[in-house]
């Protein structure tokens, strides 16, 4: 799969980087389907978060189809289109 990772002050890259895995009994993967930047990424980009290591990955606002999961999930937000359409 493509990742966004940070490198440093200012220097972001797409990536490919290896599949997630099922660990732990709460956990699902998402097949991304649409996602947005988030003021907090710009202070990350900025290099204003000193707890990023190189290699971090990115992004937590987007939506998705849920394609594999451990447990019974209940509580999903679930839309038929993405907002707007």
């Amino acid at each position: 799969m493509k990742a966004v990772r940070y490198y440093g002050k200012e220097d972001i890259r797409v990536e490919r980087v290896p599949d997630p895995e099922l660990l732990n009994p709460r956990d699902a993967i998402v097949k991304i389907t649409a996602t947005a930047i988030c003021g907090s990424d710009l202070h990350i980009y900025g290099g204003y978060i000193p707890t990023m290591q190189e290699g971090d990955i990115l992004g937590h606002e987007f939506m998705g189809e849920v394609v594999a999961a451990i447990a019974k999930h209940r509580h999903f937000a679930r839309e038929t289109d993405p907002p707007g359409v």
